[in-house]
């Protein structure tokens, strides 16, 4: 069995957690949250997310056997600052993680002390309600260069036939007005029509 690598969106701030107008705002994409894990091929047994919201000089790992919460978003409810999300990490998933992209040339560091950002606690906590799947988070590379961090993903790839499930959690695009219906800059809608008909094409297809 090997578990696929997928990619989840994370909505806007804490949005699944308060109040919208029109009501039904988010429903479509939690209700995908609420279900992705129960149609992998098996539940897995811990998972590595990779959030658009932490960028490191050097790629970084979460080493905390007990991350906290990075409430990385501002201006909404305060109850939204008061979420708990209690999957722990794992050192033991780090130190693998860093093991295979160290033999990759990837260097990469461990932080003891970084937690969990909002893109990965906010559309985990609806998928893993219980937080029950140890979890590590990976940072981007700062340069944003799109073929080092497909190296990345070619180096984790064993990960897969170990029953982890690697995550990538952000959205095609970061315009709110966008997402609420409100208006749509050209270049986002350009770039998201492209992703779109990207990733329908076989990957012999790709370009």
């Amino acid at each position: 069995m090997v578990q696929p690598s997928i990619f989840i969106p994370h909505g806007g701030g804490p949005c699944f957690f308060m109040d919208w107008d029109p009501p039904n705002t988010w429903n479509s994409m939690a209700n995908f949250l609420r279900g992705f894990i129960n149609n992998l091929p098996q539940r897995p047994d811990r998972m590595v997310v990779v959030s658009a919201h932490w960028e490191c000089r050097e790629v970084t790992l979460t080493a905390s056997e007990f991350p906290g919460l990075i409430f990385d978003y501002y201006g909404f409810p305060e109850h939204t600052y008061q979420l708990s999300w209690p999957a722990p990490g794992s050192l033991d998933l780090a130190q693998r993680v860093s093991k295979l992209l160290t033999n990759a040339n990837i260097p990469c560091q461990l932080d003891h002390d970084h937690g969990f950002d909002h893109g990965v606690f906010i559309p985990l906590k609806l998928a893993v309600p219980e937080g029950n799947i140890p979890t590590v988070q990976l940072s981007l590379h700062d340069l944003l260069d799109p073929g080092f961090h497909i190296r990345i993903g070619e180096a984790l790839s064993p990960l897969r036939e170990e029953n982890v499930l690697i995550i990538g959690s952000g959205m095609s695009f970061h315009d709110i007005s966008a997402l609420m219906g409100r208006s749509q800059n050209d270049a986002s809608k350009l770039f998201d029509d492209w992703l779109l008909s990207v990733v329908r094409q076989s990957p012999s297809e790709r370009t």
